[in-house]
C-alpha cells in the first residue's frame, strides 16, 4: 500500500516545466552565517522533506470515539501521566502555543510554529518538536521549511542528479521551493529584518514506497547518498548536516525483509566514510504505538499516533543539534 497524499500537490503543468527545464543555481547567492545585520544573527533554516510521514498525520484533538482519544495530542497533554514532556506546547490560556522565534513555511502554509503544520490542519508531524528542540538550542530565529508530499519514492520522484537516469520531478521542486522561499523571506515572515540567512540542516523521513519493490530496496542506500550529496551541491552547503529517521512503522516486530533493507539502509548511510560526522540517523522503531493505543489501524502512517511524531521530532532535533555542536568543535 503506498502513502496516502493529504498535502497539496504541485500541478501537473509546474511539473512539466521542471522536468523540461533543468534546474540552474550558478547564479543564485548565498548569504551566509558570517554576515549579520547590526545586532541580528542570520535566521537558522532546516529543510524538512520526505514523503507522508515528513507530511504528518499525528491526530491533534481527542474528539474520536476510538481508544478514547488515546494517542492523540490532546489527549497527552491533559490526560497521559508523562503529559508534562508536552506542557510546553500549551500557552497560558490553555491554547496551543504558537512560537514566533520559530518559523514554518510547509507548501504555501506559514507562520510560527504551532500544532497544525501536518498533512491537515487537524494532524502534526516531526515538524512540531524538532521546531522547539532547534528553538531552545539556538540562539537565532529558526525557520523549517516543510517540504513533503505522500506516495514519493526516493527511486523515482525524489531520485537525485547523480543516481543516474532521469532526475525526479520532486527531487526538482524541493530545490526550486526552498530557493523561492529564501528569496522572500520578508514577503512570506514580516518579522524578517534582512539579517540574512544560513542553512543550517536537512531532516529527512521517507521510505515507504521505496520499500515495495526489491530492486528499489537495493539501491536506497546509494539513492540517499547521492540525494544529500546532490542537494549540498545544488543548495550550495558543503557539509550540510543531515538526520535522517528511519522507517520503524511497525516497530521491533517488523519482520518484512524489503521493510528491514530499507531500516538498515537508512543506518548505512550515516556510517559511509564521505558522510561520516555529518549525517546521523535516528531508530525510530521503539516509537511505534499500536493500534490499541491510537487513533487509527494505519501501521504505514504510525496508527495516527502524535506521541509517535512527537518523539521521531525531538529525536531528529538533538541528533541535529549534536551535529551542529560537531562542526562548531572542528
Amino acid at each position: 500500500m503506498s502513502d496516502m497524499n493529504f498535502a497539496p500537490l504541485l500541478t501537473s503543468s509546474f511539473l512539466a516545466v521542471l522536468l523540461l527545464q533543468p534546474v540552474t543555481l550558478a547564479d543564485r547567492p548565498v548569504e551566509r552565517s558570517g554576515v549579520e545585520s547590526g545586532k541580528k544573527k542570520p535566521v537558522k533554516v532546516f529543510i524538512l522533506a520526505g514523503q507522508s510521514n515528513m507530511e504528518g498525520v499525528g491526530r491533534v484533538s481527542a474528539n474520536y470515539d476510538r481508544n478514547e482519544g488515546k494517542g492523540t495530542l490532546e489527549y497527552l497533554v491533559k490526560k497521559s501521566k508523562e503529559g508534562g514532556r508536552y506542557r510546553h506546547l500549551v500557552g497560558d490560556t490553555g491554547d496551543w502555543l504558537v512560537r514566533e522565534d520559530v518559523w514554518i513555511w510547509y507548501l504555501g502554509r506559514k507562520g510560527g510554529l504551532s500544532v497544525g503544520y501536518g498533512a491537515r490542519k487537524d494532524t502534526i508531524g516531526p515538524e512540531l518538536q524538532f521546531g522547539h528542540v532547534m528553538g531552545d538550542l539556538l540562539d537565532a530565529q529558526v525557520l523549517l521549511i516543510k517540504i513533503a508530499w505522500g506516495g514519493k519514492s526516493l527511486a523515482r520522484d525524489f531520485r537525485p542528479p547523480s543516481s543516474g537516469g532521469e532526475t525526479g520531478a520532486f527531487y526538482s521542486a524541493l530545490v526550486e521551493h526552498t530557493w523561492e522561499v529564501l528569496a522572500s523571506l520578508s514577503t512570506h515572515f514580516p518579522g524578517y529584518e534582512g539579517q540574512g540567512y544560513e542553512l543550517a540542516g536537512l531532516a529527512w523521513h521517507q521510505g515507504w514506497n521505496d520499500g515495495l519493490k526489491r530492486p528499489w530496496v537495493a539501491e536506497y542506500e546509494e539513492n540517499l547518498a547521492n540525494l544529500i550529496k546532490d542537494l549540498r551541491s545544488d543548495l550550495k552547503t558543503r557539509d550540510l548536516p543531515v538526520v535522517i529517521a528511519t522507517s520503524g512503522f511497525g516497530g521491533r516486530k517488523q519482520k518484512i525483509d524489503r521493510r528491514l533493507g530499507i531500516i538498515a539502509a537508512q543506518h548505512a548511510v550515516a556510517r559511509r566514510k564521505e558522510l561520516e560526522g555529518t549525517v546521523a540517523t535516528v531508530e525510530t522503531r521503539d516509537f511505534f504505538r499500536p493500534p490499541e493505543e491510537s487513533p487509527s489501524r494505519q501501521g504505514y502512517h504510525w496508527n495516527g499516533n502524535a506521541e509517535t511524531y512527537f518523539l521521531i521530532g525531538d529525536a531528529m532535533g538533538k541528533a541535529m543539534g549534536g551535529l551542529i555542536r560537531a562542526s562548531k568543535a572542528e
